[in-house]
């Protein structure tokens, strides 16, 4: 999932009137353990014969029929558990409320960082909930307008914009289209003069960037079209096509792949800005790509291996002539800056330009100026160099957090970067590369009060003493009583950093009174290639044991109790959740695992899932690995006889990255072994993915039900 995935469920960022701040804190005299139960009556999951065998072990799996997506069988399934579940939601009294202060604090006017193309400054802005960004353009500061608006591309918001592309002039743009939260994309081209469509759309584009050379056309990535459900069948060999304007999709070239040679699950480029070079990456998993170059300058020039195997990561910063910047973890696990010329530019021909530091570093360039952001125990720092790797200086940032990279085209004068916390909002800063002075572009419109909260960093033990960091966000004055409603929320895998992030959906749980806590847990990226392999395959109980160490802490240190605790992740997150839950289900009131894997004997077989081996190993690969996957899969481990927490777990219908079947099966296998009497729901969002560009309607719905789920199966009767 990686660079592949966006992290699941993020809000956007928050405004609240000062009225309604005064009005929401859920003190312990409002929280009562007495709420009625509602007795679910669950629809119906019937169970099959099949039996898979793994290493001459024979493995049931009743509920193999859910996962073919195109039956009515299981369209009628959803339909039904959809049902008890919104009629569960509904008889919560505060839901509404909720549903009405989060769009409140939705509705303000949000703008992202600008950026130059041709002739225009280009800009994202959402005038408040907006489901979709629109993209706005002016020139020499003038009045801005309405270049391209998502929100007409479909009647209820469903269809989202994910890549906008410029030609080497400005003159033409390429934009990438989802419909519904898939994955898969349609590319329209269009003048950005008349702002007409020039040709007919690309069609079965995934996973895929829009790099142009010159204003003739530009590289693209995809799989064929997968025999069966578009949806859920197996995509395995990504490919390179050049597409020439004017030319019929069916005549681009194909640059890369196709070949058992050149069979990779994910294949990337990246055009030097010069448009000399073409890099092309390769990879069968999510670490670890093979790395190629081609001259463009010089007709038939033949492709030369950079790295010819998939060891570590390795990726393009900039040129300059013949001479690369390359940034590597190969042998550098926070990784590196390196140069090497493009005529010999294997990795014995590498020379240090930024070493390896204790932290982990990312790079960007801009205004002819290199920059490093490094993670100081998940938080940024910004640093400035030439192109002869002298340091200019540190920028300083505004305060402790996260900030964006600082990026530009190489003629800029003036770049941007954004800076926030858990508490708070993102503003945009201009920043100076001459002088090194920043300054507020543009300051956030919400209205919240983040001198009301406040966000401390600890750290904790683990089960085998691993120290561990995590970030714990609430307001002032807090009492350590154990009665504050908690969100613990983790991720921990394919080299993913959790770093503070503002949003509506946080200030909102802030409002009521809850605490919100995030340890960056082993299988991420914070401390580098080491962390990360830390959690992997058989370290992947690591991951597991570091978010039950953290729940243990909160419980321990009184910021909250097992009667006040929901877990909750989404994606690798919602496997963290699924293991932990059946795990320690005495631990925590409420679980929410959201677009979960959690079959892990089958995950390989859907979609682009064997590429996600590298982190998680597969059933097949061993005895020993298959009895370790059997021995934590959330689907497998679901016992009867267990009083697990309340659930409501949550998947999109669209969802053509963690199939929604992992997620139907481990609530079909709560709903038949629950022994207490806490609900096992699950929610299923039709005409959506895997998160990445939902609307903003669905969103909000999407957390007034997850609050009110979490709340009033805590006992809390009283919200706003």
């Amino acid at each position: 999932m990686k660079k592949l995935t966006a992290l699941v469920l993020t809000g956007l960022l928050a405004s609240c009137s000062n009225t309604t701040s005064d009005q929401s804190n859920t003190t312990a005299s409002q929280q009562n353990q007495s709420n009625p139960v509602h007795k679910v009556n669950y629809p119906a999951t019937r169970t099959g014969d099949v039996v898979d065998t793994y290493s001459g072990i024979e493995v049931a799996d009743p509920y193999r029929w859910l996962e073919d997506d195109l039956s009515d069988e299981t369209s009628a399934w959803v339909k039904a558990q959809n049902n008890v579940t919104f009629d569960y939601l509904s008889k919560i009294p505060y839901r509404d409320k909720l549903k009405a202060r989060l769009t409140t604090l939705w509705n303000y006017e949000k703008f992202g960082s600008p950026f130059t193309e041709g002739d225009y400054s280009y800009f994202y802005k959402n005038d408040g909930i907006q489901n979709q960004w629109p993209v706005y353009r002016q020139k020499d500061g003038g009045e801005a307008e309405l270049f391209l608006d998502p929100n007409t591309f479909s009647e209820d918001g469903t269809t989202s914009m994910s890549t906008l592309s410029f030609s080497k002039d400005g003159s033409i743009a390429a934009y990438a289209i989802s419909t519904g939260g898939s994955d898969w994309r349609q590319i329209y081209i269009i003048d950005t003069n008349t702002k007409e469509v020039l040709e007919d759309a690309l069609i079965d584009v995934k996973f895929s960037g829009i790099d142009w050379r010159g204003n003739d056309g530009f590289y693209y990535s995809s799989y064929d079209k997968p025999k069966g459900s578009e949806l859920s069948a197996k995509t395995d060999q990504h490919k390179l096509y050049y597409h020439k304007l004017g030319q019929s999709q069916t005549q681009d070239e194909l640059i890369f792949g196709g070949t058992a040679e050149q069979k990779r699950r994910y294949v990337w480029s990246t055009v030097t800005k010069d448009e000399r070079y073409l890099l092309i990456s390769g990879s069968i998993s999510t670490s670890g790509n093979n790395l190629y170059i081609k001259d463009l300058s010089k007709a038939n020039s033949p492709l030369v291996t950079i790295m010819d195997d998939t060891d570590s990561d390795t990726q393009l910063l900039a040129s300059k002539g013949s001479k690369l910047y390359l940034v590597t973890d190969r042998n550098a696990p926070n990784k590196k800056v390196v140069t090497v010329d493009a005529a010999n530019p294997t990795p014995d021909n590498w020379v240090d330009f930024i070493p390896q530091t204790k932290n982990v570093l990312s790079a960007s360039t801009g205004a002819g100026y290199i920059f490093t952001k490094y993670m100081v125990d998940a938080m940024s720092k910004l640093e400035q160099y030439d192109y002869d790797g002298k340091k200019i200086r540190t920028i300083e940032l505004p305060g402790i957090g996260s900030s964006s990279s600082i990026s530009g085209k190489r003629k800029d004068k003036t770049l941007y970067y954004s800076f926030a916390n858990y508490k708070t909002p993102r503003n945009i800063y201009s920043f100076n590369p001459a002088s090194g002075d920043s300054s507020i572009f543009r300051k956030s419109g919400a209205q919240f009060d983040s001198d009301k909260y406040e966000s401390n960093q600890i750290f904790y033990r683990s089960k085998d003493g691993t120290k561990v960091p995590m970030i714990i966000t609430h307001k002032k004055g807090l009492k350590l009583d154990g009665k504050n409603p908690t969100i613990l929320y983790g991720y921990g895998g394919f080299n993913v950093s959790l770093t503070p992030s503002f949003s509506i959906t946080k200030a909102v749980w802030l409002e009521q009174g809850g605490v919100y806590a995030v340890p960056n847990i082993r299988g991420g990226g914070e401390y580098g290639k080491t962390w990360h392999k830390a959690g992997i395959k058989m370290q992947k109980q690591n991951v597991f044991d570091d978010f039950i160490a953290a729940a243990e802490y909160l419980i321990d240190s009184k910021y909250t109790s097992k009667d006040f605790l929901a877990i909750r992740g989404g994606s690798n997150g919602g496997l963290l959740v699924g293991a932990v839950m059946t795990q320690r289900p005495d631990l925590m009131r409420v679980a929410l695992p959201a677009v979960g894997v959690m079959d892990m004997l089958r995950y390989h077989t859907f979609t682009a899932g064997a590429g996600w081996a590298y982190d998680y190993g597969t059933a097949e690969q061993s005895k020993e690995m298959f009895e370790y996957l059997k021995g934590y899969s959330p689907v497998h481990n679901v016992k009867s006889g267990v009083s697990y927490p309340a659930t409501m777990v949550t998947t999109g219908d669209h969802d053509d990255r963690v199939v929604p079947a992992h997620s139907f099966k481990f609530a079909a296998e709560l709903q038949k072994n629950q022994a207490g009497n806490l609900p096992t729901l699950i929610r299923i969002e039709t005409n959506a993915g895997h998160g990445a560009g939902t609307p903003a309607a669905k969103t909000i719905a999407q957390y007034a039900d997850i609050y009110s789920f979490i709340l009033y199966n805590m006992g809390i009767k009283n919200v706003l």
